[in-house]
């Protein structure tokens, strides 16, 4: 991680909401090329709709998202992701009734023209379970191979950015440290991630800075080393 760069992706202050409700107040977050931060807090404080205000997904009501030097608060979701944010949504959203292979190709692109771009064959030895089902349907696939194939499509966008909503969630442990081990390695190649996780070992070994989600507000923000040192206050807020 450069911290003395610019900023990769820059939340300044927002505000949003659906209906008559607001859901977010005054959030801003940095992100630095090749950082990894990190989403906390319990269900329904915020977390996915702060991911969904960065995609494009949900319309500001205050405050502005810079991405990559380009403010992108007003732009369409898919001209977001054409800038270089690779989404893993909560819930996986692959395509069904498209094969492994089919699910991977129809993502490829390298609009930045990154070295040593991702692939179908690299992105089969970060997860060989992968190549091993490449022609079977996202429809059969385990919950893990969803996961693993989500994010195999995500950086097939050779993504500037890659935010995964819910790494994590509801996989079998042995599964779950597949993804991390996938996430350190991404990692330990300079790839930049946003992540959103409750598991707070393995978050703390992964990123270089966390922010406590409450209420639609950040409410703690600070590196691993504050993390473990300051459990106890980030406890109140992410415990059931």
């Amino acid at each position: 991680m450069n911290s003395s760069s610019a900023p990769l992706l820059k939340v300044n202050g927002i505000a949003a909401g659906y209906g008559k409700s607001q859901a977010l107040w005054d959030v801003s977050l940095t992100i630095h090329p090749g950082e990894v931060i990190t989403l906390i807090g319990r269900n329904g404080m915020g977390k996915t709709t702060t991911i969904r205000s960065i995609m494009g997904q949900l319309p500001l009501r205050g405050g502005s998202i810079d991405f990559h030097g380009l403010t992108i608060s007003d732009l369409p979701d898919f001209r977001i992701a054409q800038c270089g944010i690779g989404l893993v949504p909560e819930g996986r959203g692959i395509f069904p009734n498209l094969s492994v292979r089919e699910n991977l190709i129809c993502a490829h692109s390298n609009r930045h023209g990154i070295r040593d771009p991702w692939d179908l064959e690299r992105v089969y030895t970060m997860f060989p379970r992968l190549k091993e089902r490449e022609r079977n349907s996202g429809a059969n696939l385990s919950g893990g191979e969803q996961q693993m194939l989500a994010i195999g499509r995500a950086l097939m966008t050779n993504p500037l950015l890659l935010v995964l909503d819910e790494a994590t969630e509801g996989l079998a442990p042995l599964v779950r440290r597949e993804i991390w081990r996938c996430l350190e390695t991404l990692r330990e190649q300079g790839q930049a991630m946003l992540v959103i996780d409750k598991n707070l070992g393995p978050l703390s070994r992964l990123a270089d800075r966390h922010y406590v989600m409450e209420k639609g507000r950040v409410v703690w923000e600070g590196d691993s080393t504050a993390l473990r040192e300051q459990a106890s206050q980030v406890q109140q807020y992410i415990g059931v």
